[in-house]
């Protein structure tokens, strides 16, 4: 879930980005298809704070 949680945080920089006209043609495709986290990328980091935060409940040691 660690790794989920990071791609999540990693794709929620990516729409943030794309969201502000900054990496070009691929941002204008992103936000084609995922337009609403190109306005709201806090969304997809809520998400990779559940899904952290799962992982700690998971977790087995």
């Amino acid at each position: 879930m660690y790794f989920v949680a990071a791609v999540l945080a990693v794709l929620s920089g990516l729409f943030y980005a794309a969201g502000h006209h900054q990496i070009g043609s691929l941002g204008a495709t992103m936000c084609q298809y995922g337009g609403i986290f190109c306005d709201s990328p806090v969304l997809v980091l809520v998400g990779a704070g559940f899904a952290a935060a799962w992982g700690v409940l998971v977790s087995v040691r």
